[in-house]
């Protein structure tokens, strides 16, 4: 009788794989394809500027956003939404929307080449241009389907921050009985961006004494357990990208230098040719709930070097640490590795 127990199925057969499938991790495009990733991981982008941060975070966007197959044509993608926080205040939705025209263009097997033409009731439509001067229409509804499980936000302070992670749940909610589909990712762009203002300012207390004072831990803390809760509630992979200061490669015992001498250290290793790479010391800013946080690190950095008139960056994973570092280029077909 145990043995028969033992026996019975506790699921289906549909039930398990879709459970299986659900929980199968994910190999994400160059820089990111060296680690599988699951829903619930959280993965810091860490660099100078410029690194190619944001560009790795809209190039994972478009993978999610685009649908697997549409029209017959197979885009790999997942048709899922993304969850895009700007923090740095500097992004521009047409680098995007261009990535996005020229990735289907490239799985269509069309020169990439946008423009518009007027069409009756005055509205525009984008056609993509043929070597031999015909063109053929680039379906507006597919493009806006789209955008549309790309949903932007911009921060301008913490409290903002805070207000929006606050009320992310119930608005996911309504965008994935919009869309019919849940989401993805989770990106900030980029955590930091309020460290400075929120170290400088006062920790005083608020009104009435069940309130906690306002200063940067606590700041911190609220962001990740507003996180956590999200992210259980809807398992989504998060992406975090993190500008480093205070200099790098230099030994982590020189905390004496004046801030001048900081400045020209930062912008002297925004590039860092190959035999430099492995001599680079991270230096960690975010308070340490932010660091227990993180499951997944990678550092990107601009080398000394190009290939086919593009700017090659390096990337290699501090955690997991590997002992490999990989080379990329970024165009606007997307991000490729150099080998």
């Amino acid at each position: 009788m145990a043995l028969a127990n033992w026996i019975d199925a506790d699921e289906s057969a549909k039930d398990m794989l879709s459970r299986v499938l659900l929980d199968r991790p994910l190999l994400l495009l160059p820089p990111l394809h060296r680690v599988p990733l699951r829903a619930g991981n959280v993965v810091e982008i860490v660099g100078p500027s410029p690194s190619a941060k944001t560009e790795v975070l809209i190039q994972a966007a478009i993978s999610s956003i685009l649908p697997k197959e549409w029209g017959g044509v197979h885009y790999g993608g997942l048709e899922r939404l993304v969850i895009y926080i700007d923090l740095d205040c500097r992004f521009d939705i047409r680098r995007l929307s261009r990535s996005l025209k020229h990735r289907i263009s490239q799985v269509q097997g069309i020169p990439f080449h946008i423009s518009l033409k007027a069409t009756p009731g005055n509205t525009f439509s984008f056609y993509l241009a043929k070597s031999s001067g015909e063109s053929t229409f680039l379906n507006e509804g597919f493009l806006q389907a789209c955008m549309r499980r790309f949903l932007y936000i911009r921060c301008y302070n913490s409290y903002e921050l805070l207000a929006v992670l606050k009320t992310m749940q119930t608005r996911l909610q309504k965008e994935t009985e919009i869309n019919g589909v849940c989401a993805h990712f989770l990106m900030i762009d980029s955590i930091g961006a309020f460290y400075w203002v929120d170290r400088a300012s006062k920790s005083l207390p608020l009104d009435g004494n069940s309130r906690k004072a306002l200063s940067l831990q606590n700041v911190v803390e609220t962001v990740v357990h507003e996180l956590h809760q999200l992210v259980q509630a809807q398992p989504m992979l998060v992406l975090a990208t993190k500008a480093t200061i205070m200099g790098m490669g230099a030994p982590t015992g020189d905390m004496k230098r004046t801030p001048r001498k900081w400045i020209q250290q930062d912008s002297s290793d925004s590039k860092l040719s190959n035999r430099r790479l492995g001599q680079c010391v991270y230096r960690e800013y975010m308070p340490s709930v932010w660091q227990l946080f993180v499951t997944h690190r990678i550092f990107l950095m601009m080398s000394d070097s190009e290939s086919e008139g593009f700017p090659v960056y390096v990337s290699q994973w501090l955690l997991p640490s590997l002992q490999v570092s990989d080379k990329f280029m970024v165009t606007d077909a997307g991000i490729f590795i150099v080998t």
